[in-house]
């Protein structure tokens, strides 16, 4: 399985059309968790996870992600509801005998046993003869690309070695489903994004189901077929990446996935035809997507990427064009960051690239801006 199976998943998951077509290789049923009995951690979760996606439940602090992955993986109990794999309830498995490989932040090598002896470890618990051992743990260190190192010990590897042979043995007993859980947090940023990388290739490669626990939204967007955003135990949105940047359904979503320029006011005007919203932001007229329902005279939050707002454009090129005051200018490498002062914000932010002749901006100045209206999107409000 290790190195002859082509993984076809992704692709099709790709179009979010025919993800129905894909068996639910995991269900989740209106699972809960509550610790003390009446704060839930976790509430009504619904998802199904399909045969050889990639899925990243991805969120804050204390939104449940990890709860979630230590249900599944039979380390906690759901209080209620529950938990299938391959269409069979789990709920009386122990951890051990449901099959899962699991990838921690921390590791868990045995430090006094040899690389080699460490992927073995699984594969002897399961009672697989030395002959099949020796060939598995070849074979998955080919994958993880550390063929050569079976006899050395962790401690003689760097980290994103160990990182790669906690992967490798996860793998090693060939399961249909591995958990990872913050797996890349204790590597600096260079080894963070060679993993991401190594990773997604690993998963690319092989016929097996990944759920990936992170709070970091670039690592999801780079491994993931779908991202499930959560917030409070709850599902805020599922989407594949780009549905998510594009076109978040809520002012949070917007927040949380790259950067959003976010904007308040009351709704003056709907023109149901285009599905768009006129809003009043307190001295400045934007059109905007609808998204959320809303009515005139709701209270709503508009929300618009940085790299989306256009610097001093050419009169009437765009529907929303606003006068903003330069507060501040930032050298990126390949591009400029400004925050501007419009709409009763000084947080406002616009990203264009750094070539010559960008315009010579200096803090203070007076600027136009603009946007198309499909750029910007009448979102849920959201407290500022």
């Amino acid at each position: 399985m290790l190195l002859n199976r082509e993984h076809t998943s992704s692709t099709i998951l790709k179009d979010a059309g025919k993800l129905d077509q894909v068996p639910a290789h995991v269900q989740f049923r209106g699972v809960s968790k509550t610790y003390d009995g009446q704060i839930k951690v976790v509430k009504d979760f619904d998802l199904n996870i399909h045969t050889g996606e990639f899925v990243t439940l991805l969120g804050p602090s204390g939104s449940g992600k990890t709860t979630i992955l230590m249900m599944l993986a039979g380390f906690q109990a759901p209080s209620s509801g529950e938990i299938l794999l391959e269409g069979r309830p789990i709920h009386d498995l122990p951890a051990r005998k449901r099959g899962i490989g699991m990838v921690f932040q921390n590791y868990a090598l045995f430090p006094h046993m040899t690389v080699g002896a460490n992927l073995s470890f699984p594969l002897e618990v399961r009672g697989m003869n030395s002959l099949e051992r020796k060939e598995r743990v070849l074979r998955a260190l080919k994958l993880v690309r550390l063929d050569g190192l079976s006899d050395r010990k962790p401690g003689q590897l760097s980290g994103g070695q160990q990182q790669r042979v906690a992967i490798a043995r996860a793998l090693v007993f060939e399961p249909s489903l591995v958990l990872m859980d913050e797996p890349l947090g204790a590597l600096d940023r260079s080894l963070r994004e060679e993993m991401q990388y190594e990773i997604r290739r690993i998963h690319r490669s092989l016929d097996v189901t990944i759920v990936y626990v992170t709070h970091d939204q670039q690592e999801a967007m780079v491994m993931s077929d779908r991202i499930a955003v959560l917030r409070d135990g709850m599902i805020d949105q599922i989407e594949v990446p780009e549905g998510l940047y594009e076109a978040p359904t809520s002012a949070f979503v917007a927040r949380f996935i790259g950067e959003s320029n976010q904007l308040h006011g009351h709704v003056s005007a709907m023109f149901e035809q285009d599905n768009v919203c006129e809003v009043d932001t307190g001295g400045e007229m934007i059109r905007a997507l609808k998204v959320s329902p809303c009515h005139v005279g709701d209270q709503v939050t508009l929300s618009i990427r940085p790299e989306r707002v256009k610097m001093n454009p050419e009169s009437g090129r765009y529907t929303n064009e606003i006068s903003a005051t330069v507060e501040d200018l930032t050298f990126l490498g390949d591009q400029l960051r400004i925050r501007l002062a419009t709409c009763g914000r000084d947080d406002f932010l616009a990203t264009i690239p750094n070539v010559v002749g960008h315009g010579g901006l200096v803090e203070g100045d007076a600027v136009r801006i603009g946007w198309t209206v499909v750029d910007c999107r009448v979102l849920n409000y959201e407290q500022p």
